[in-house]
Parts: C-alpha cells; sequence; structure tokens
C-alpha cells in the first residue's frame, strides 16, 4: 500500500476575491484567513470607482494574507474597459506597494517589464498569464504557449483553459511536471473541476478554492479542499480514484472516501468525474496514477463494455459500479458492491424491526416477500438479483418497458408498465425499492408512487442518499412503513470499494486476480476498523 504523501510546502490553497469594494474585500480576506487559505486573489477589476493609490493602500496595508492582484482587461475575459496605460501603471504601483504577487498577460508582458523601473526595490513575484479563449488547445500548442511565457522572464506563469470533456483535462496535467518555472494551469467549467483537484499531484503551485459554494464554476469550496480533499498531502506517487457519472455534483464520496484514506495512512484522493464518453475517458487515462473508479448514473450498464474482466456477481447483473486497475497489467476489472450493499441494508432493518426465532433467522426475512421495484437501471438491477438470491418474488416498474421485461426475465420476476404505479395495490407486507433519481436534489420534491399506497408497504427502502431523508421516505414513515434510507447502502457499497481500491490495507493479493473469485459479501465486510471510521462519518456529515 503506497504510504500517505508528505506536507508540500509549495502547494497553496488560493481564494480568488472579487469584491466590488475595498472594504468587502478586507472583510472576504479575513474569511479566507479564518478557513485556512494561504493566499488570495484580488480582482480589481471588480472593484467600483476603483482609485488605485488609495484603494491599493487600504487593501495591502495590514493584510492577513499573501496578495496576488489581478487587473484584467475585457478582452482577456476580465471587466477592465479603460485607458491600458493607466491599468499597467496601476499594477506598478501595486508592486511599489509591496504586493506580494501581481498578475500581467502574455500580450502585455514584455513592454511592461521593459517600462518597470529596474532600479526600484520590489519583492513582488509577476505572474505571466494566458487565458485561452475557448476549449483546450493540443497538446503542441499548449507547449508553445507555456515556452512563450517563460521566455517572458516571468517568476511564475499561469495557464487557463475551457474544459468541453474532462479528457481536455489530460493536456494541462502533462504540462505541469516539465514546466521550467512554477506553472498555474487548470480548466474552468463543471468538466474542469480535477484539474483543480489534481494539479498538486502534477506539480501545479497553486489550487484555487472558491469561499462559497457554487459562485464560480468549476471551483471547488475553499471548506471541501481543507477538509476532504486536502492538496497539502498530495504527491507524484498519489493514486487517483474517483466517480465516473453525470451528474456528478451530488456525490458525497470525496467526503466519505479521502478522510478514510488518511486514516489508514493511504496516498490516495477521490473525485468527482463528469464523464461524457466513457470510452474515450478510459483510453485518455489509462496510466497507473488512475487506480480505480466508482460509477453511477447512468454508467453502470454501460461501463461493463469498457473492462478487460468482470466479477461472476456483476457479469450476472450487468452492472458494475466499481473498476480496478489491475497492478501489473492495466487491465480494468468491474465489480458490483451495490448488490449486497443494498440487500444487507434492507435485510438488517427488517431483523432490528422484528423479533425471528433461531430457525426462522437461517432465512432472510425477504424469503417469500412480494418486491415491488422502481428503475431498472444499474442500480435497480443489483436491487433485483439481490432480492431474488433471498427468495423474494421481484415485480419490477420501468418506464421503459422492454427493459423491465428483460431484468424480470433474468431474475424470474414479472414486468409491469410504469404508467400502471400509480394505482398499483402491492401486497400486504411487500417491499419497496426505488432505485431511480426521483426524489434526489434538487427536485425533492418528487414521489415515484401513489402516497396512498404507501401504507399496504412492509419497508420502503430509497436509494437516492441526496437528501438522506427523501419526500417518499417520509411519507412512507407516516404511514407507517419501516424506512431505509440510501446512506445506508451508499455507506456498505463504499466499504467493499474502499476495500477494492485499498487491496484491503495493504494485502496486495486480495485486490488482484483471487477477487474475481471471492464472494462480494466478503470485499464488503473484510476490513473492520476503516468502516467503523465511514460509519461515524456518515453520521457526523451526511
Amino acid at each position: 500500500m503506497g504510504s500517505l504523501g508528505t506536507l508540500r510546502e509549495s502547494t497553496m490553497v488560493c481564494v480568488p476575491l472579487m469584491g466590488t469594494s475595498v472594504e468587502e474585500l478586507v472583510v472576504e480576506m479575513g474569511e479566507a484567513k479564518m478557513q485556512g487559505a494561504d493566499l488570495v486573489e484580488i480582482s480589481l477589476d471588480y472593484i467600483k470607482n476603483f482609485r488605485p493609490r488609495e484603494d491599493l493602500k487600504f487593501l495591502l496595508r495590514d493584510r492577513p494574507l499573501p496578495v496576488l492582484l489581478v487587473y484584467r482587461p475585457k478582452w482577456e475575459g476580465g471587466q477592465y474597459e479603460g485607458v491600458e496605460k493607466t491599468r499597467l501603471n496601476a499594477l506598478r504601483l501595486a508592486m511599489e506597494l509591496g504586493a506580494d504577487y501581481i498578475e500581467v498577460e502574455l500580450k502585455v508582458a514584455l513592454d511592461f517589464m521593459a517600462d518597470t523601473n529596474p532600479n526600484k526595490t520590489v519583492n513582488s513575484k509577476i505572474v505571466v498569464s494566458y487565458h485561452v479563449g475557448s476549449g483546450t488547445p493540443s497538446k503542441e500548442e499548449l507547449s508553445h504557449l507555456v515556452a512563450r511565457m517563460q521566455s517572458t522572464g516571468a517568476d511564475i506563469i499561469k495557464l487557463v483553459t475551457c474544459a468541453y470533456d474532462i479528457t481536455d483535462l489530460a493536456r494541462v496535467f502533462n504540462l505541469l511536471p516539465y514546466c521550467e518555472v512554477p506553472l498555474i494551469a487548470y480548466s474552468t467549467g463543471d468538466r474542469g473541476l480535477i484539474s483543480q483537484l489534481l494539479c498538486p499531484k502534477f506539480g501545479g503551485f497553486l489550487v484555487y478554492g472558491s469561499l462559497r459554494s457554487n459562485s464560480i464554476p468549476g471551483l471547488p469550496t475553499l471548506e471541501s479542499l481543507k477538509q476532504a480533499y486536502r492538496p497539502e498531502y498530495l504527491d507524484s506517487d498519489t493514486k487517483v480514484f474517483g466517480l465516473i457519472s453525470n451528474p456528478v455534483g451530488h456525490s458525497k464520496g470525496p467526503i466519505l472516501h479521502n478522510p478514510t484514506f488518511r486514516h489508514v495512512g493511504f496516498n490516495g484522493i477521490y473525485v468527482p468525474m463528469l464523464v461524457d464518453d466513457l470510452k474515450e475517458f478510459f483510453r485518455v487515462y489509462s496510466s497507473s496514477d488512475f487506480a480505480g473508479f466508482s460509477v453511477g448514473i447512468p454508467y453502470k450498464e454501460a461501463v461493463t463494455e469498457c473492462c478487460d474482466e468482470v466479477h461472476p456477481l456483476a457479469q450476472s447483473i450487468g452492472a458494475v459500479n466499481t473498476i480496478i486497475r489491475r497492478p501489473g497489467d492495466g487491465k480494468l476489472i468491474g465489480y458490483n458492491t451495490d448488490c449486497e450493499a443494498s440487500i444487507t441494508a434492507i435485510e438488517d432493518t427488517l431483523r432490528e424491526r422484528a423479533w425471528i426465532d433461531e430457525q426462522a433467522s437461517l432465512t432472510s426475512p425477504l424469503s417469500g416477500k412480494q418486491f415491488v421495484l422502481v428503475g431498472a437501471g444499474g442500480a435497480g438491477r443489483a436491487l433485483a438479483f439481490g432480492a431474488k438470491s433471498r427468495g423474494a418474488r421481484v415485480l419490477v416498474f420501468d418506464i421503459d418497458y422492454e427493459r423491465a421485461k428483460s431484468l424480470a426475465y433474468s431474475v424470474s420476476g414479472e414486468a409491469q408498465h410504469y404508467e400502471d404505479l400509480i394505482n398499483f395495490r402491492p401486497d400486504k407486507g411487500a417491499i419497496l425499492a426505488n432505485a431511480t433519481p426521483v426524489g434526489m436534489h434538487p427536485n425533492t420534491d418528487r414521489i415515484p408512487v401513489s402516497e396512498n399506497s404507501l401504507g399496504v408497504y412492509k419497508l420502503v427502502f430509497d436509494s437516492v442518499y441526496t437528501p438522506r431523508k427523501t419526500r417518499l421516505l417520509k411519507e412512507a414513515e407516516v404511514a407507517g412503513a419501516i424506512v431505509v434510507s440510501g446512506v445506508e447502502m451508499f455507506l456498505r457499497q463504499a466499504m467493499g470499494q474502499f476495500n477494492l481500491f485499498t487491496g484491503n490495507e495493504g494485502d496486495i493479493s486480495f485486490a488482484t486476480v483471487h477477487l474475481t473469485t471471492l464472494p462480494i459479501s466478503s470485499i464488503i465486510f473484510h476490513s473492520k476498523a476503516p468502516h467503523e471510521f465511514m460509519r461515524e462519518i456518515v453520521l457526523s456529515k451526511f
């Protein structure tokens, strides 16, 4: 098992501030300091009625953190539309007043430096930047841009692109280890998130984090960086794991896996990966650095075609929620930890709520019960096969009736049309399982079944875990049913993934070919200590 990365002095967390007054910016600097930022980036072009000498003195006088000052013109994506000489003179003044870093654009960098008085003693570091207007240039074009920026004599260079696909980021990562001066390189947009999270692994100078959530697309929050991702521990040996999904913003995997990696001393990071094209993703991210993946909506079935080998249970289900890149040959091995996770969550809850004699405890409390499943996708298939293995009678509803029929046939069950669900009356004591995204944040007011039928069910399970208690579960509880949150399934399947990701805490044989012959239950519940730690996280943060 890889050891935990050592603290990297060169990795800094920077918070971009875009307040419209110097008073507001001073307050935000204090907030950034309190939350653990190492420096702030202030956009002077956002300040209303900016007065260079007065405002710069005010901002720099008692600053609580080092400051990177940016005065970006309209032609580089900023707000400034005035006289160019005035803008550049303001940056020179900032240097004289002791700014820690100032940023100038590649287009004007040589002239700026030529016109800056070399006799004045200044300690400011100059960052030369280039913002690509749209898309991400080719590897050759990016290398040429970096060479041009380096030739200006910059102390630090900064390259910002726009990611249209997560695979664009690989070209950015390739730049970082080979730059002759410190490099800030990242991509904007929702698909650019991992360019921030992983840049310390590949040698980036700093990582950006916003003060508030969703304030800048593609930027993690400062809070998540300091609590979940901890970039100061990343190094070139860090193994990358992540959730392949679309959408991916709902994922709580990072706040579960990353602290647990650190808890057991495993040098890994878990990040959300917004993927549009599975095959292209695996083609581009084929190195051993990208060691394993969770798989979410809508890819659990389609991803089986991308695997070199598939565990027998996942093969029979036809859905994979975990992929490991096998050490040595680099092959992608697919597993399904959803099945045991969901079914044991339901079984254990039923057992906790009812006295079962010794003989009855040898059989599953699901045996013989009607198991009403809504959704025949990846999660639904895992539930259906799990229910069948416990002797339940499976009834499948799905908006795609042919898909429902196919799944029902696979588990010797029955399929019905989705539109009939509203008037469906289950058997007394039946189990209801929602395996659709209905009710997931942000559309939390939706419910996949008729409220009038909920009182007939003995137990209602919802695979949605954001929010923890969905409207379906709230209504079912009011109706008198036992409820099981998707959080419990999420926790249990994550336990299995953790063992697969880490090779069972150092047992290398556990993470190689032998896993394809092990029952998934032994993978999920094999290691106790980290799982107790995971449950504590869920109880405190979910």
